[in-house]
């Protein structure tokens, strides 16, 4: 199988604070979503699944004209509403067989650096981690990687649980690594926005 490291970001999220769908919201000569896409596409992610619920026309719309110039399409989660897991598993439900891994990355965090989902990686493939979690200040963040023998097991959560809760579950199957604060970062506010934007 190789090591293989594909990609879903969560783009399922109804911006309630924010007022409008801040996937499509300029960011540089981008958008928040298409910075994101472009971050993980440059960390030569051969496979970026987008999941989307809220908005989603607008943002699947968004993924297909992103597909000309990255390796990125989009799935639909139907139960967006009851949380973000279910995302991850309607995400991982779509993955290329032949994934070894996969980050969890987050669509409203134009901040992460190329660096950081490099290192995240490589620390994959050095170590084998089933879960590697990057961090700052001794606060986990996104995205954080997961190996195929742990996707059945969250594919089988109930949708209530969080990611919080299963990283908590295999805390002693985590290897963290130490990252900058754009880890912590996303776009909920307006004022989010107007204070991080480029």
């Amino acid at each position: 199988m190789g090591n293989k490291i594909s990609a879903v970001l969560l783009a399922a999220g109804l911006s309630s604070r924010m007022g409008q769908p801040k996937l499509l919201m300029p960011w540089g000569r981008t958008t928040v979503l298409g910075q994101v896409v472009s971050v993980f596409a440059a960390s030569e992610m051969e496979e970026i699944i987008v999941v989307t619920g809220g908005a989603r026309r607008q943002v699947e719309n968004l993924v297909f004209l992103l597909a000309k110039d990255f390796p990125v399409r989009s799935v639909y989660n139907p139960k967006y509403v009851h949380g973000m897991l279910g995302s991850i598993q309607a995400g991982l439900a779509a993955l290329d067989s032949q994934s070894s891994a996969v980050l969890i990355g987050l669509g409203d965090q134009p901040q992460v650096l190329v660096k950081t989902v490099r290192s995240i990686c490589t620390a994959f493939i050095q170590t084998g981690s089933q879960l590697v979690v990057p961090s700052f200040q001794n606060h986990r963040g996104h995205p954080w990687l997961v190996a195929r023998p742990l996707w059945t097991r969250i594919l089988a959560l109930s949708t209530s649980i969080t990611s919080r809760q299963f990283l908590n579950t295999y805390a002693s199957q985590v290897n963290y690594v130490s990252a900058d604060q754009s880890i912590l970062q996303d776009l909920d506010t307006l004022e989010d926005y107007e204070r991080q934007r480029p």
